[in-house]
């Protein structure tokens, strides 16, 4: 089993690490690049999945930043905001907050309850939120 490790009120997994089934964290969770979950990946706080690092199934947290390059094949449902970085591949989110889709970004469909901002191109299903922002081409 990999090695979580706490510093404070935020858990840390080992680079690299791959886990088995369902991961549950009470705090945030920061995620270092080539980190793999097979499973569910549930935090009660505000996640950082390091670039291309992938999860199985779906997340559930507070907020999150899904680094560059990383794949989710499950949904995404976060209480604030969510954060998809360039070139990242993600199922579905859906969002109490604000969404931010980042250039080369390919996301099934979007909801939030407020602002979907689109930075450059990106494949996406259907975004429903308060308001759309599109910037750059």
């Amino acid at each position: 089993m990999p090695t979580v490790f706490q510093k404070g009120s935020i858990f840390y997994a080992q680079k690299g690490s791959y886990f088995e089934g369902n991961v549950k964290i009470e705090g945030d969770f920061v995620v270092p690049p080539h980190t793999h979950f097979w499973g569910r990946l549930y935090v009660t706080g505000n996640l950082e999945l390091g670039p291309r690092s992938s999860v199985a199934l779906d997340i559930d947290c507070f907020n999150a930043i899904i680094g560059s390059q990383c794949r989710v094949k499950g949904p995404i449902t976060a209480h604030g905001d969510v954060t998809v970085l360039d070139h990242a591949a993600v199922h579905s989110i859906k969002a109490g907050g604000k969404v931010i889709l980042r250039p080369g970004v390919n996301v099934g469909d979007v909801t939030c309850g407020d602002t979907i901002v689109v930075h450059g191109h990106i494949k996406s299903g259907n975004l429903v939120g308060k308001n759309m922002k599109v910037l750059g081409d």
